[in-house]
Parts: C-alpha cells; structure tokens; sequence
C-alpha cells in the first residue's frame, strides 16, 4: 500500500509530504484547490506522462517521490525484479520533473526508464475516475480480469502451454517438410557428393598438417646440406672434441702442481666438450628429421591438392568437408525416411492440436460460467448506485476455428445503460458518472481477485447526491476493507465513511504566491468540513448538526 507521498515544486506545490494509512482516505477541498494537481503529481511518480508545465514557476525542477509497502511475492516487485531492482523492503517510486520537459525516473534510488516505472506503478495503484481510459476500461484486460476471478488461471495457463506446444510441433512439421522437398529435389547431387566425399574422408585439422609437413619436406633439401657440414665439423674428421679431450688429460695431470692455475681452465674445457655434445645431438636429430622420401612429398602434395579442390568445389572450407559429408547423408537419410517422419510429425501436430483444442474448450466453459457470476454480482451492485436500469455484461465472443494462446474467446465488458437501448462496450456507451459508478461496482467484486493493493477514485461521485452518493460510500467503505482506497470526493457521505481525512486548500506562501496545503483533520475540523460541503460557502448551525449526524452514523 502507499504509505508516503512527498511532493516538490510541482504547479502549485512547493513541498508536501503526506503520510497514509489503511483504509479509506478522503481528500476534499473547494474547487480549484489543487486536488487535481495533486494526482497530477502521484500520477507522474507512477510513470505517467511528463511536462514541463508541471514545474512550479520560477523552479528549474520538480519531484514527486512514492513509497510503498508490499510482500515480496507481489506482482510490483516480480515485475521490479525483472528490472534488476534491489529488494530492501519499500518501493521507492521517485520522478524529477525538469522545467524544460526532460524527466528522471528511479525505483529505490537506481534510475531506470519511465516504461520500467510505468509497469512497476501499474501494478501498485489503479486510478479510477470520469473518463478513464486505463484499467477496468481497457478491453485487453478484461479476458485476463475475468479468468482471476474465476479462479481459471491453471486452466489458462494450460491452454497458453498446449499453444506453444502446438505452434512447435507445427513449425517442425514445417521445417522438416522444406528440408524433404529440397532434398528431394537435390537428390541425386547428394548421392554424388556424399560418395565423393565418402571416398575422400576428410578429417577435421587434416589440411593444415599436410600443408605443414610438405613446406618442411621442400625446404628440408636446402637444409640438409648445411646441416652435414655442421655435423662434420662437430663430429667429423676435423672435429676439435680428440685434441681438446687429449689437452683435458694432459691439464689433469698437472693439477696438484698448480691446481689455482689448471682447475679453471679444465672446467672450461670439459663446458666446451659437453656443448659440443650437444650440438651433435641436436645436428643428428635435425638431420634424421630432414631425411624423407621424396615418394612422400608425393603423396602429401596429393592428399592436400584433393582436399583443397574439393573444398573449392563445395565452397567450403577443407575443415568443414567432413560436417559436409555428414549433412549431404543426413538429406539422403531424410529423404529415404521422409515421408514416415512427415507421418510422424503430422501426427504429432494433431495429436497437439487435440489436446490445445480440449483445453481451450473446458477454459472456453469456465469463461462462460464464470462471466454470468461476474455479471451477477456487478449488476447486484448496481441498484444502490442509480443503474437499477442499467445492466453490465461480460460478452463472451467464442470462435473455436481461432488458436491463440489465450483461447477461442474475445471478451469486453459491455453495458446497456437502459431496457430498450443497444448495448455497447463500456467505454463507448456509459457516460463520465456512469462509467465511474460501474468502475466501483466492478471493483467492489474483484477486491479480492488480484487487484493492485492501492485504489484511487477521483470525484467518482460528481453530479449525484444523497442515497447514491451514499452508496457509493458505502461500497468505498467496503472496498477498502480489502484494499486501500484513496478518494477525491465532493459528497459529504463519502467523506464521512473515511478512516482519514485530508483537506485541500490554497494559501498564500509568500507575498505573490500561493501554494496548495493538505491538512490532515481530527474529528472536530472533518465535522466543520463536512458541513461546509452541506452547506457551502456559509456553514449553519443545521449543516454542522447534519455533519455530526453523518460521522455519527459512520463511528
């Protein structure tokens, strides 16, 4: 629910913070206070449009900030999650209004788009009032209205399911049957490519390492050469390792005469032995490496030629010449077996078109008698409200030849205003009081059913007066047993049924300004309120006694 609303420098609002409770709230004030600014302001915390003209005047920005107490498990915070918002408890709607028209949209304090903000709002605050186009009103919603309150979520969410079902299992049928008919009209092709390919065998990495053993195979002959030579010299006829091992002796022998003086160099000398070694070694091996037969380079330089015609012919690189020839025997196969899986696959599209179909059918049912429930108790409520002529109507359109994932059924909530006249959609037909009244009507029954937990009514009541404007405070009343419920309200019985009152009134903030104030009122002012909407202008002794009857009566 809301519990703080603080509003700056909007229009005629230079700071305001306003805390709420459970319960129904009223706000009233004389025309022009500024209770239309102030939803204005809520309005555009909740992602609604901006401008630049809300700014106060003389102000470079203004801000509206919202905070809201929900569960964890609500749909305001599934849908904050999903823009990877922080969860510590509160739901922090703010907006920044610039005066040039840019605006700033956060959710606890991480900035995020004005769509994010919109469909976090949309989920906590409903905003119900003559000419509303959202909500109730909108027909898109009005199918997945109807399903809450028949407890027919499980079933529709089957029918959603059985339609992604049956959307995949037609769109394999759909791409098997292509790849069958390509492949049939390539067949004989495949047949030559996949033998031909058969024969080669190529294998993954196979190109690169012929290419690299035939450039080591042609320069190997230049290298040989030089590589002998050094051998020679190493390990040859003219090889130093005899003289400088038979200088080593000598040297040795002379150590305890002048070991300071031989040691040393008879340590260099045996270094200079053991690289040579070495560099034998290593002369060997590089020679053994360069030695080939020169019938191999043939064979390498076939191999590789073939492999890389082949890659020109099929326009492939030579690596993807074996998942070539794994595909090309996949289209032989599918054509050998295509018809027996086209079977397979026809059966399987019918097989989930039945069961789409039964579960459409029994939601089709449920949508049915849920819908005459729906239109009992709303036209229950509608009598006390002065409709007691009207009818409200849950009109059910099924056409089972239609497969969508939400059923065979288009639904919109239609009235009939009087006996005799035609019905129409809700919105085309009711009038501003009455489309306000059958919001309420409508809310009073689906209170229960997955509404957002914070309800705004503005001036639902405007142009009725007393049993109607009664009722309509009645079913407030009752309504926000279950929910909260803000109202802006012109009719004193509205106001007496609410758990807290605000007054909304314009004052002077400095010499040449004027700022709209909301008090919140204890029991003596809300009676002195009220009786001046009894009365108007000139509050008697009689409309104060009216006022006192009317909080009696509510206490």
């Amino acid at each position: 629910m809301l519990v703080q609303l603080a509003i700056r420098d909007i229009v005629l609002i230079d700071r305001l913070d306003l805390a709420f409770d459970r319960g129904l709230s009223v706000l009233t004030g004389e025309t022009g206070a500024g209770k239309s600014i102030l939803l204005d302001a809520f309005a555009l915390a909740l992602g609604g449009r901006g401008d630049g003209g809300l700014v106060r005047h003389g102000e470079a920005q203004g801000q509206v900030t919202a905070v809201f107490e929900v569960p964890g498990e609500h749909p305001a915070w599934q849908a904050a999650r999903g823009f990877d918002i922080a969860e510590d408890g509160a739901l922090i709607l703010r907006r920044v209004q610039h005066a040039d028209g840019r605006t700033r949209a956060f959710v606890n304090d991480q900035p995020v788009s004005v769509q994010a903000l919109r469909a976090i709002g949309a989920a906590l605050v409903e905003i119900h009032g003559q000419h509303d186009d959202r909500a109730l009103v909108d027909a898109a919603t009005h199918r997945a209205i109807l399903d809450v309150f028949g407890e027919l979520q499980p079933e529709a969410a089957a029918v959603e399911a059985a339609h992604a079902r049956l959307r995949e299992a037609r769109a394999a049928l759909v791409r098997h049957r292509a790849r069958v008919e390509t492949a049939r009209k390539e067949a004989d092709f495949l047949r030559h490519a996949a033998e031909e390919l058969e024969a080669l065998n190529p294998e993954a990495g196979e190109e690169e390492a012929l290419a690299e053993r035939r450039q080591l195979m042609m320069q190997a002959e230049k290298v040989a050469s030089d590589l002998n030579e050094a051998f020679d010299a190493v390990a040859g006829n003219a090889s130093p390792v005899p003289v400088l091992s038979a200088a080593v002796r000598r040297l040795e022998r002379r150590t305890q005469q002048a070991p300071s003086l031989v040691e040393p160099s008879v340590a260099a000398l045996d270094a200079a032995l053991v690289a040579l070694d070495d560099a034998r070694a290593a002369l060997e091996e590089a020679l053994r490496a360069a030695a080939f037969d020169p019938r191999e380079l043939e064979r390498v330089e076939e191999r590789l030629f073939a492999l890389r015609a082949a890659a020109r012919k099929y326009d492939v690189p030579a690596d993807d010449l074996a998942p070539l020839r794994q595909r090309f025997l996949a289209d032989l196969a599918a054509i050998d077996a295509g018809e027996a899986e086209l079977g397979r696959l026809t059966a399987a599209v019918d097989e989930a078109s039945a069961v789409y179909r039964a579960a459409a059918a029994r939601l089709s049912a449920g949508r049915a008698q849920a819908a005459a429930l729906l239109e009992a108790a709303v036209n229950a409520e509608l009598p006390p409200l002065k409709l007691e002529r009207a009818r409200f109507i849950a009109r059910i359109d099924t056409d089972d030849s239609i497969e969508a994932a939400e059923g065979f059924d288009r639904l919109e909530f239609w009235v009939q205003t009087n006996p005799g006249t035609r019905p129409g959609p809700l919105m085309k037909v009711a009038s501003g009081g009455e489309l306000s009244r059958f919001m309420l009507a409508l809310k009073v029954v689906l209170a229960d059913k997955g509404s957002a937990p914070t309800l705004i009514f503005d001036e639902i009541d405007t142009g009725v007066g007393g049993a109607v404007a009664d009722a309509i405070g009645q079913r407030l009343k009752r309504l926000a047993a279950r929910v909260q419920v803000v109202a802006v309200t012109h009719a004193p019985q509205v106001a007496a049924r609410a758990a807290n009152h605000l007054l909304i009134a314009k004052e002077a903030a400095t010499a040449d300004k004027v700022a709209t104030r909301v008090t919140p009122l204890a029991e003596r002012m809300r009676q002195e309120e009220i009786a001046r909407m009894l009365a108007g202008a000139t509050i008697t002794d009689e409309a104060r006694a009216a006022a006192a009857r009317l909080l009696e009566t509510e206490s």
